[in-house]
């Protein structure tokens, strides 16, 4: 691996890190949402909410303990693929509501395909995948600074 591919690494974890660890105690504090946005077919949905976000802060903390890390990275796009269905009924619930706003349109054209970025960004960050770099090819991975 590279230098530079490393410190993209670095700088995914770190930027996940804050991501899950923001979403994991918002999760735990502000249920209210999360709640809304998941789908009725989840069981218990008030225990999952609770422990998604305890899953969140672990894995967010995870991403830094270097024994961890892997199997963080790997809980965490697994965890970004789960909650694909909650994404998709929170965005057909906010746009079938009569007259969905521009903002509303935006967020949902954005994060639902952002999706898929994530689980790879986890990975990436976990060093599980090393796409779109290859080992030795410095000029890229400078260029994705």
């Amino acid at each position: 691996m590279t230098a530079a591919t490393s410190v993209c690494r670095q700088r995914m974890a770190t930027a996940l890190s804050i991501f899950y660890a923001v979403a994991g105690i918002l999760h735990l504090t502000l249920p209210q949402p999360f709640l809304v946005i998941t789908p009725a077919w989840v069981p218990h949905p008030e225990t999952i909410i609770f422990l998604t976000g305890l899953c969140e802060i672990a894995g967010a903390i995870g991403l830094w303990m270097p024994g961890l890390k892997r199997f963080a990275a790997v809980a965490l796009a697994l965890y970004a693929f789960c909650v694909f269905p909650a994404n998709i009924k929170h965005a057909l619930d906010s746009l079938g509501t009569g007259d969905p706003s521009l903002w509303q349109w935006t967020y949902h054209l954005v994060r639902v395909p952002l999706q898929p970025v994530i689980v790879w960004a986890a990975l990436f960050a976990g060093g599980i995948v090393t796409w779109p770099f290859r080992s030795g090819d410095v000029k890229q991975a400078r260029d994705f600074k």
